[in-house]
């Protein structure tokens, strides 16, 4: 068999097995708004794809998803551009520098990872620039002390107000909701649902000020029945849809 051949096998060999894990993490969707007395169409899977090619995207659009979520620039902005004829919404959740916020803006719908005023004015600038409307979720730190980020980036829920604000009234951006990744250190440690729990409290706070913005971003492959239950609206999903990551050289 010749290499065009292999590679068709092993593209139809990656292709079940993707359509396997969406079914998979589809039933657990299904099963979780079920248990929590929620229509199934109130929760928009995310498909976390960083370290994972561009000919994977292509094949998981082709099995119907919808959404999907990067976390560094270098990676995401190539594979994006390879992308870039499929109907797709590109979220990006990571941790974002303002020197990357230029190209982000060239490819991301939402950028779900907003924690401070410094990046909102950078990025609403570039929307500008672009001529593009850019949703944005605030993250929220659960784990940050009171003026403080998270470890992995947000902002505590004290600074949630002024930040959500100042986005609102910043041109080229849209207010769309809250994001959080459950904390590992903490009084939420462990303790999932209670922080995605909190997490809507803080959502419905936001929306006595901010009607539309109702998104609520939380949940990963190991708690996104938890994030199901508490009323997340976005779950995103990497390790149950794509594998284990291959480790980057």
């Amino acid at each position: 068999m010749g290499h065009d051949g292999r590679m068709t096998d092993r593209r139809n060999d990656r292709r079940e097995e993707l359509a396997a894990n969406l079914a998979k993490v589809e039933r657990r969707i299904a099963a979780a708004c079920a248990a929590a007395g929620r229509p199934r169409e109130e929760v928009t899977l995310v498909v976390v794809t960083k370290t994972y090619p561009a000919a994977d995207v292509r094949i998981l659009s082709e099995l119907g998803v919808r959404h999907v979520a990067e976390n560094r620039d270098q990676e995401a902005a190539p594979k994006a551009a390879e992308c870039a004829d499929l109907p797709l919404t590109w979220h990006f959740v990571g941790q974002l520098q303002t020197n990357k916020v230029r190209s982000v803006v060239g490819y991301a719908d939402i950028v779900q990872s907003v924690d401070r005023s410094r990046l909102v004015a950078a990025l609403s600038k570039e929307a500008v620039r672009a001529g593009r409307e850019l949703g944005c979720l605030i993250q929220v730190a659960l784990d940050a002390g009171a003026g403080g980020r998270g470890e992995r980036g947000g902002v505590a829920p004290g600074g949630i107000e002024e930040l959500a604000d100042l986005v609102a009234r910043s041109e080229g951006l849209r207010l769309d909701g809250l994001m959080t990744v459950a904390p590992l250190t903490g009084e939420y440690a462990g303790r999932q649902q209670a922080a995605f729990e909190r997490l809507m409290d803080l959502s419905a706070d936001l929306r006595v000020a901010h009607p539309a913005a109702t998104m609520v971003s939380a949940g990963m492959s190991g708690d996104l029945e938890q994030a199901v239950a508490a009323g997340a609206t976005h779950v995103r999903v990497g390790t149950a849809v794509l594998g284990v990551r291959p480790r980057l050289g």
